[in-house]
């Protein structure tokens, strides 16, 4: 916590310029004096005419060499604090550490990694006394505003949505916006890579003919800002380093340096996404409140700076916790507890990501926001130690919020689109499903994969095999290219088709996929057995958690799928007892509505006590 206060060098023309921004709701974040929290909420009124020009916020001297010199390690990375620390005005302020609370402790641990770039942990619980539980009375500041009672008394925001990651990690938060707009007549941008635009704007489709209590049409409420970043790349990366820890074949050709770089320019693009106007028809945007997965990495800093609220969400877990491991870290069983390796797990993956991203962040936040730098103490894990709120969006029947975490955290359900009754079938893909049983689904969405064509002739034989029908999705991974005997009771599926309407009214028995949370929702949505063939990431948890449920097999790493191992994975799931457990799976899942509880959570952490005031100023 921060306890030297700048000097006041008095009014004149000694005080920088453009220091204090004022959002639309009266929250204040300087330059010159900081909250003491990230994200610390100040209830400053203001005057309505300077609300009205934070549309265009003040924008910091960005240096033309911002994302370039984010390929390269910061200084502070090798002595933290040992260079004088200035922001884009050229303040001096020391480097202060967002100060965990609790204490040091030297804990005995040890690691590998797995076969699969999983990093494997075991600690010694001799070497630490306990893990204290956290008071739920200790909130943060912004759910000390919120009114949960009373939440769906709430203004018309602008708000603005950070998700970085695949086609599965964009749609359900399209879901979101969409009940946000239909449900509270919101606006919602929606920051993501450019490769997603139709996919965003697209989806203004469903609010057709749709309007608000005051009659005002509800379509364009949805849009696209572009961030940069190019999601093949980020794929490609994931499967050729599936772990926390790079390859040395990443190391050395530099894909380390590019994906670093794609970091530090999608950071400035969510930076901006905050207030430019809309690209294309010039109209003016200032975000009220903020929605982020944590894969953007710039949530919280963005936040600190513009003093707007934050809410966190995302598919798989990210807050510590004793009830399961971190989804990309595995904890060894061992003598110790293992609810302390789990907890741990969170505690090294996050201090691991930190010390590979670290310097980019610090960048972001000194060069571009103003901000002071993060030493190694202060980054990892501070999203929990601040308790900043947190919605995951998957469903409490295939994994329950565990009982450490807090009631800034909800479970809600999953993200899932309403059916899409606008989707028209291709004449052949109609004509195959009539033609026969129900096929299997297999396919691999946005993961891109170095031998397309021993892949697919892996299917092909499972499906063989098994004595099946079978849709392929050709997907990035260009399953089913030209030159390959595709037999008759296979289809290939070119381009994107909707799960929501090709896994309802019975189209297909079972769904095999790469394990995605997007994928995985829609597939157990529907009721249908899952199995899934994991590349990275929490593909592993997903499939895990699948299995435990009764309603697939155990999952098969795609280092180690055969054709036997594929086709007795595709026998398991076409059981009557996986069935009769992936539908009751599917049943839980469809009384959620969890769409509707993520808006539900979205308001319950706003500061609600100090928003709605803007009433009065007709922004209602």
């Amino acid at each position: 916590m921060r306890t030297d206060k700048p000097k006041d060098k008095g009014k004149g023309k000694d005080k920088p310029k453009d220091t204090q921004r004022t959002s639309r709701f009266g929250f204040s974040s300087s330059s010159r004096h900081r909250s003491q929290q990230v994200g610390q909420l100040a209830g400053a009124s203001s005057s309505r005419s300077s609300v009205a020009q934070t549309t265009a916020p003040p924008t910091p001297d960005i240096p033309p060499s911002y994302a370039e010199s984010a390929s390269h390690p910061h200084p502070s990375d090798k002595a933290a604090g040992k260079r004088k620390d200035t922001g884009v005005r050229g303040t001096p302020r020391p480097v202060v550490p967002l100060t965990p609370d609790y204490e040091d402790r030297d804990l005995s641990w040890n690691s590998e990694v797995d076969s699969h770039g999983q990093l494997r942990i075991n600690v010694d619980l001799s070497s630490i006394g306990c893990v204290d539980e956290e008071s739920d009375a200790l909130l943060s500041p912004q759910d000390q505003l919120s009114d949960p009672f009373n939440c769906a008394h709430c203004p018309r925001l602008n708000i603005v949505i950070f998700v970085v990651g695949s086609r599965g990690d964009v749609q359900p938060y399209i879901a979101l916006a969409l009940e946000l707009i239909k449900t509270r007549g919101h606006r919602v941008r929606i920051a993501t890579h450019p490769h997603f635009k139709e996919l965003v704007e697209g989806a203004n489709v469903r609010l057709a003919g749709l309007e608000d209590a005051q009659r005002r049409p509800l379509t364009g409420l949805l849009e696209h800002f572009d961030i940069g970043g190019d999601p093949h790349q980020l794929m490609a990366y994931m499967v050729q380093n599936p772990g926390l820890f790079p390859g040395v074949k990443s190391l050395t050709n530099g894909d380390v340096s590019v994906k670093r770089k794609m970091v530090a320019t999608m950071a400035l693009g969510c930076y901006k996404a905050t207030f430019c106007p809309h690209a294309d028809t010039g109209r003016p945007f200032a975000a009220d409140a903020i929605i982020s997965n944590p894969p953007s990495f710039a949530h919280i800093h963005v936040a600190e700076a513009l003093g707007i609220p934050l809410l966190m969400s995302f598919t798989m877990p990210w807050s510590a916790t004793q009830s399961f491991c971190h989804p990309l870290v595995m904890a060894k069983s061992s003598d110790t507890q293992i609810g302390i390796n789990n907890y741990a797990s969170f505690v090294l993956a996050d201090s691991l990501m930190w010390q590979g991203l670290g310097s980019v962040i610090n960048d972001f936040r000194t060069r571009i926001l103003g901000l002071h730098s993060l030493p190694a103490t202060g980054g990892p894990l501070v999203l929990q130690r601040l308790r900043i709120p947190f919605t995951y969006a998957w469903s409490p029947a295939l994994l329950p919020k565990p009982r450490d975490w807090r009631s800034n955290i909800d479970v809600v359900g999953f993200f899932s689109m309403p059916n899409d009754t606008f989707y028209k079938p291709d004449p052949a893909l109609a004509k195959f499903l009539a033609a026969g049983p129900p096929p299997i689904y297999i396919g691999f969405g946005s993961v891109v994969v170095k031998d397309p064509l021993k892949l697919t002739q892996t299917i092909l034989g499972s499906v063989q095999k098994a004595g099946v029908r079978a849709l392929i999705s050709a997907g990035w991974a260009d399953l089913g290219q030209a030159g390959i005997d595709i037999p008759d009771p296979v289809f290939i599926i070119k381009g994107n088709i909707p799960h929501d309407w090709l896994f309802d009214a019975g189209r297909v028995a079972a769904v095999c996929h790469h394990g995605g949370a997007g994928t995985t929702a829609a597939g157990l949505t529907a009721g249908l057995p899952t199995i899934i063939v994991p590349f990275f990431g929490d593909q592993w948890f997903w499939g895990n958690a699948v299995h435990a449920s009764g309603a697939g097999p155990e999952p098969i790493p795609h280092a180690e799928m055969t054709v036997e191992k594929l086709a007795g994975a595709i026998e398991f799931a076409l059981l009557p007892e996986t069935r009769e457990a992936a539908q009751v799976v599917g049943e839980s899942i469809r009384s959620e509505n969890g769409v509707a509880k993520g808006v539900e959570s979205v308001h319950k952490h706003l500061p609600l006590l100090n928003m709605r005031w803007v009433r009065q100023w007709g922004y209602n």
